[in-house]
């Protein structure tokens, strides 16, 4: 059974970092691509980064290029979201998916078979 826990998410000021953290197991984490998924309430989850199974390839979304970066640790089973400068508009539930159906990371939601609980992180200006 896979399973993916995040941590690190937590109440911030704007301007400031987090550092969230994913673990996965039971699947062959050296062929899966992983993302961070954010979601607000009453909307859908938006892609935030992707990551492909050795890194190779990194995606981000437009508003967090440059603030965000997501790394990867095929050794430990873990995926990063290194989250600075983070603004009101980051705040959300951050959520860890996995797939083993793609190389590189999808942009859809609906692509992703796994998922994490989620953690908070609200940004207050």
């Amino acid at each position: 059974q896979v399973h993916l826990v995040e941590s690190g998410g937590g109440s911030v000021h704007a301007g400031d970092s987090l550092r969230l953290s994913c673990t996965g197991s039971g699947l062959n984490f050296n062929r899966t691509a992983m993302a961070w998924f954010g979601q607000v309430p009453g909307k859908e989850r938006e892609f935030v980064a992707g990551i492909s199974w050795i890194g190779g390839t990194l995606k981000y979304a437009d508003s967090v290029k440059g603030r965000f970066t997501i790394s990867r640790d095929n050794a430990l089973n873990m995926v990063y979201l290194q989250m600075n400068t983070l603004v009101p508009e980051d705040t959300g539930v951050y959520y860890c998916a996995a797939t083993q159906e793609a190389v590189r990371p999808p942009l859809s939601a609906e692509a992703y078979h796994h998922w994490g609980q989620g953690t908070q992180v609200t940004v207050s200006s």
